[in-house]
């Protein structure tokens, strides 16, 4: 926590000469009215007094978020070693539970306090009316879901591997799938009415990439999940301004060697991305912004350079989630090209072992508080200490759902003032 005590970081100037910012939430809170610099044996020493300042703005609570994308109901079942083939086991724990990414992060959303709506299609069977029944609990508008009177809907089986902490999960989608023609023209205007941004997890890409082309008609910003590679994805990517992304995504999207560079193709082959974040489970994430605002002559610098130097920065015995920056430069990745931008490492909150249940849906809380942030306007430091807050407490608890924070959560106080 942030308080009115002096507050000091040093950095080698030979090595770390673009780390500028080491934060733990809520760096929004601040506001700094004394700043030093010094220089003593080789170290650049910044001395920054903050006070606290309630001068940003949470979003309101009417604020509208949409979802486009996978719905489905979970079967989870947790044993106490993961199964060899033929195999019998019993489960050490059952539930049943909503789930798919989008429904997922659009409860994140509602129990955050905006106004989430749905646009995905359940069969009127069991299951769909389960589905929707859950979504409606949580405050989550399924006014845009279309419901078909034959078929099936979606769901996964989920094994919860209780000894390494890991999930497979085995998916049925749901029949027939839903296609342009399900949604009305007037049923889409409905859903983008007063939209403040519009989320796509990557699946329904027919009729996510209609929903996508009206918002950008609407000038409503666009976040992706990028999951991994999928038919029709990289239609929907052209139109996106965020991207929220897995660790194995960047690469076999880029064919880069490594995570950073691969962040850096990303923007040079998506001209439109403000940012692009990758989550990378327990070791935090990397988020690269661009930035048009690096001077003509600024040096140019190595990514994969840069990324090894903020990541030698990190606290590990910190308990709560940082984020470490660097400055607006000139990133390099060799053999693809140059962006001018700026780099964030953030660190995932430290789980005991007593405590962590299971990660089944923690990239969805991560992606419904990096959404609840846009809203919010945070800076990037507090967007990524936030989302690793709510999918710490997602983790505490089995299911997709049944641990994803409520607005009024003591863990998210800093950040809710």
């Amino acid at each position: 926590m942030w308080n009115n005590n002096l507050c000091t970081c040093s950095t080698p100037s030979s090595t770390f000469t673009f780390i500028n910012n080491i934060q733990p939430h809520p760096q929004p809170l601040l506001n700094f009215f004394h700043f030093q610099s010094r220089t003593r044996r080789g170290f650049t020493t910044t001395t920054l007094r903050a006070t606290i300042s309630n001068d940003y703005s949470l979003p309101p609570h009417d604020s509208v978020v949409v979802g486009c994308g996978g719905i489905n109901l979970d079967f989870l079942a947790v044993v106490s070693a993961y199964p060899n083939p033929d195999d019998k086991i019993r489960t050490t724990n059952l539930k049943i539970q909503g789930g798919g990414n989008v429904g997922n992060a659009l409860t994140c959303v509602a129990r955050l306090g905006l106004n989430p709506r749905v646009i995905s299609k359940v069969a009127d069977d069991s299951q769909g009316r389960s589905i929707l029944d859950e979504l409606q609990a949580d405050g989550v508008d399924t006014s845009s879901m279309v419901v078909s009177k034959e078929g099936t809907s979606p769901f996964t089986y989920i094994i919860v591997d209780n000894q390494t902490k890991t999930r497979t999960c085995i998916n049925t989608p749901g029949y027939p799938p839903m296609v342009p023609a399900d949604l009305t023209d007037s049923s889409l205007l409905s859903a983008l009415d007063g939209a403040r941004i519009v989320y796509f997890d990557g699946r329904l890409y027919e009729t996510a990439l209609v929903v996508a082309q009206e918002a950008v008609r609407k000038n409503i910003p666009i976040l992706i999940d990028a999951e991994r590679p999928r038919e029709g994805l990289d239609d929907l990517l052209k139109l996106a301004d965020y991207v929220v992304c897995s660790s194995k995504f960047p690469k076999a999207w880029t064919e880069a060697s490594t995570i950073p560079q691969a962040l850096v193709s990303v923007l040079l082959r998506l001209p439109n991305i403000k940012f692009v974040i990758v989550t990378l489970g327990k070791d935090g994430c990397i988020m690269l912004e661009r930035n048009v605002d690096a001077g003509p002559s600024s040096e140019e610098v190595d990514v994969d350079s840069l990324v090894k130097s903020l990541e030698a920065r990190k606290n590990e015995s910190a308990s709560i989630p940082t984020c470490i920056s660097s400055s607006v430069t000139k990133l390099k990745a060799e053999g693809i090209g140059i962006v001018s931008g700026k780099l964030y490492v953030g660190t995932a909150e430290s789980i005991p072992p007593s405590e962590l249940i299971d990660t089944t849906g923690a990239g969805d809380a991560f992606i419904g508080a990096v959404l609840y942030a846009i809203c919010a306007k945070f800076s990037p430091e507090t967007m990524l200490s936030f989302a690793a807050t709510v999918a710490a407490a997602k983790c505490r608890d089995l299911g997709a759902r049944s641990g994803l924070p409520y607005r009024t959560d003591l863990r998210l106080a800093s950040f809710m003032q």
